[in-house]
Parts: C-alpha cells; structure tokens; sequence
C-alpha cells in the first residue's frame, strides 16, 4: 500500500471529491451506506458546498461565510447535525489522489451514534479498494482521535462487511455485541486510544 495522508477537505480537490462521489454512485448504487463517512456528500450539489458542510461540523465556532462567531450547536445544527465531527480526505502521496473518506464524530452522545452509528465511518473509492486504506485511515483516524482527547471509539460494521470488520480487527477492535438495527444486524467494536 502506498502512503497516504488524512487532510481536511479543501477547495484543491473539488474535482477529485466529485470523481470520488461519482464512482461511489456507480459502483455502489445498492449499498444503503455507500456514503459511510462522507455524510451529506450523496445530497451536496457540489464539491465546494460539501467542503462548506464540513466546515460547519467541525465545530469551530465560527459560521464559514460570516465573521459572525456562533455557538458550536448553532454551526452544527446548520449543517444538518447535532453532534460535531471532522471530516478527513484520504489523498495518497504519491499522485495528490483522493482514495478515501473517513470522519471523526467528536462524541456519541445521541440515541443512534452511541447504539450503531460509532465514532467513525469511512468509505474508499471504489477502484481503489483492496489494497490496504482503510485499515490506514482508521490507524491514522485514532491519532486524531487522541488529539482531541477521545480515550475509547465505538467503530460497527454491518456483520456481511467482513472487509470492515477485518479493518476494525486490524486497528485493535474488540467486539462488543451484535445488535439488531430495524432487521440489519451490527457488530459493536470498541478500540483504547494509546495514550
């Protein structure tokens, strides 16, 4: 697997995040969670407005197009959510190429993120799978997870995803539960930020 970075999402992969949208779409138009990770990119109109919509999750206080300060929930609640979150583009060193999506929810304190929704979830391009990135974008997620000061991440996995379970496992993941979501079945894993 090549090397790759995690950065926040910026206006010089435009072109590259809609490419990744559109293989998502084509590759994964069965999948329910084709957008694991990527959330509101499946509805954004384009690039640039989800960049913004990521903006506003992170929680930084301030509303992205006005000097206006405005309180954490207010900037999140606008972008569609109650729980702030940082959202991350996988790009390989190599070439400066989107590979991933993969967010970081600051907390789970919410009815669906602290019984299936987790901590994180990702998504690799399709044509890009099979070759190691998640496994690396959630290593790399847990730092930032440190960073912030998350001690323990809930990360699930619908229990047919043997892919991103064998990522969970690969990461430290130790299995909680299985639980029944509205007839999907989900695995629970819980993975200790190293302090």
């Amino acid at each position: 697997m090549e090397q790759i970075a995690l950065i926040e999402p910026q206006k010089k992969y435009v072109h590259d995040i809609w490419q990744f949208r559109q293989e998502i779409l084509e590759y994964d138009a069965q999948n329910e969670d084709q957008f694991a990770g990527c959330k509101s990119l499946d509805v954004s109109k384009s690039a640039e407005e989800w960049i913004k919509i990521c903006e506003l999750r992170k929680n930084n206080g301030q509303h992205a197009s006005r000097t206006v300060l405005m309180s954490n929930e207010e900037t999140c609640r606008e972008s569609g959510t109650m729980v702030p979150s940082h959202t991350y583009l996988a790009v390989r060193k190599s070439d400066d190429k989107v590979v991933g999506v993969i967010d970081l929810r600051h907390h789970i304190n919410h009815p669906i993120l602290g019984t299936w929704g987790g901590h994180c979830g990702y998504s690799v391009r399709p044509t890009e799978r099979g070759k190691g990135y998640a496994k690396e974008m959630l290593r790399l997620n847990i730092q930032n997870a440190k960073s912030i000061g998350i001690e323990k991440l809930l990360i699930t996995c619908d229990v047919k995803n043997k892919a991103s379970e064998n990522t969970i496992l690969a990461n430290g993941g130790v299995y909680e539960k299985t639980i029944d979501v509205d007839g999907c079945l989900m695995k629970r894993y819980w993975i200790t930020v190293k302090k």
